[in-house]
């Protein structure tokens, strides 16, 4: 079974390809998923952040208000590098868990992990396929779908690397800044070429 992991920018499609890679037969596992698992309430890694940011954190039904994290960690990176070393290890053991559990059958198991560049986590994988868009057109979905001002879009596209550097560093990279049937297109010939790799 090839290990894959899949990355890219924030907004950059990757849930939608990381599902077509589903239904294509891979193995599939969101790190985003799992870090939301990780800091329920009741859990380790939620009194954790609530030991280091404040019971501010919390809403009145005493899960985490990610919003009040987001708009402190976005503005201060020894904040969000607390968080991280928080969540990340045990997204990481989760996923390595996934992996060794595996049953027999799918060829190829993608992990989708939006940091995997920044975390230093890609010699992990056999391959790293990295998703991409035009600038403009990833700040518009941020505002978008997190209802965010052009400054805070900028802001945390600023927290992860460059894309460049991602697709210096791709075996594949698909473009996601066409229609849904371009981008599948090209999720279904990466996966032929994982295949045959």
């Amino acid at each position: 079974m090839r290990h894959v992991a899949l990355t890219g920018g924030i907004a950059t499609g990757k849930s939608f390809c990381l599902a077509r890679f589903g239904a294509l037969g891979a193995a599939v596992i969101d790190a985003d998923v799992i870090a939301r698992e990780v800091v329920i309430p009741g859990s380790p890694g939620l009194t954790r952040i609530v030991e280091r940011f404040g019971p501010a954190m919390l809403r009145p039904d005493g899960s985490l208000d990610r919003p009040a994290l987001a708009a402190v960690v976005f503005a201060d990176r020894t904040a969000r590098a607390a968080l991280e070393a928080i969540v990340h290890p045990e997204v990481y053991r989760r996923i390595s868990e996934w992996f060794a559990n595996l049953p027999q059958g799918p060829k190829v198991a993608i992990a989708d992990i939006p940091l995997l560049f920044e975390t230093g986590h890609e010699h992990e994988f056999e391959r790293v396929i990295v998703c991409v868009c035009e600038p403009g057109e990833q700040l518009r979905r941020i505002m978008r779908r997190s209802n965010l001002s052009l400054e805070e879009a900028r802001a945390r596209v600023a927290t992860q690397w460059p894309t460049d550097e991602k697709v210096a560093r791709a075996d594949y990279v698909i473009s996601t800044d066409g229609t849904f049937a371009e981008t599948e297109a090209q999720v279904e010939s990466t996966y032929a070429l994982l295949l045959g790799s």
